[in-house]
């Protein structure tokens, strides 16, 4: 199936909160350059400039179809939203602000990997996030991840693939290491749609394939659904 068009987050975000209704969370994060890096700072000047955002995730307070959530968006047009730091920083904020004013979190997901020039710092990110993720699960409250094409290495390894309800657009490449690498280790030629979502769709990795147009109304009904009492009067209909 044919991917879509790679969104900028001021467009997902169009196409996903009600109108005037996000609020961002922690704008003023930036990234430093803790190993020394060459060029590191004036790369991310420019594009915080180009995608009028500080990095390569914008979170925030909105509503879905009247429905409050904290919603997290990657762009892949940052870096191809590798996660540094202040990636990994922003998602647990998000996740820890659900958890503390009893909210739904839902993710958006595109990333190339760990952000190479932050070297460990990156990585550490992984464990940082899925912490947050359990928190937030051991508190009752729920987390969606929506992975967007391409979504690969840590963010894939970790929140991305941790969400109570696990979304993807249709033909979103989902994977951790490229095709080619995997070929190369193993030793073995891999099905052609390997790390699709409807390949992962098969093997039970992804929940539901929802296209772009329908997203909002699919998490409308997924955060109804999660409403206290929801259950309750669901079982009283029945």
């Amino acid at each position: 199936m044919d991917k879509n068009p790679r969104l900028h987050w001021q467009e997902r975000l169009d196409c996903t909160a009600d109108p005037g209704s996000f609020k961002e969370l922690d704008p003023g994060l930036e990234s430093k350059n803790p190993i020394g890096f060459p060029d590191y700072e004036g790369k991310i000047s420019a594009l915080q400039k180009s995608c009028n955002t500080k990095d390569a995730v914008v979170t925030g307070v909105c509503t879905i179809n009247s429905f409050p959530a904290v919603l997290g968006i990657m762009d892949s047009y940052f870096m191809m939203g590798s996660m540094g730091s202040v990636v990994g920083e922003k998602i647990t904020r998000a996740l820890e602000y659900g958890t503390a004013h009893t909210l739904p979190v839902i993710i958006f997901t595109t990333s190339g990997g760990a952000r190479m020039q932050e070297g460990i710092f990156s990585l550490m990110q992984m464990a940082k996030t899925s912490a947050a993720v359990a928190r937030h699960n051991a508190a009752g409250q729920l987390y969606i991840s929506v992975i967007t094409d391409p979504t690969t290495g840590g963010v894939t390894a970790s929140f991305a693939s941790l969400g109570d309800i696990i979304i993807a657009e249709p033909g979103a490449l989902i994977g951790f290491a490229g095709k080619r690498v995997i070929e190369d280790t193993i030793g073995q030629k891999l099905p052609e749609r390997f790390q699709t979502a409807e390949f992962m769709q098969e093997k039970g990795f992804i929940d539901t394939i929802v296209p772009r147009n329908e997203i909002r109304t699919v998490l409308a009904r997924f955060l109804k659904m999660h409403l206290p009492g929801a259950l309750h009067q669901h079982k009283e209909a029945v």
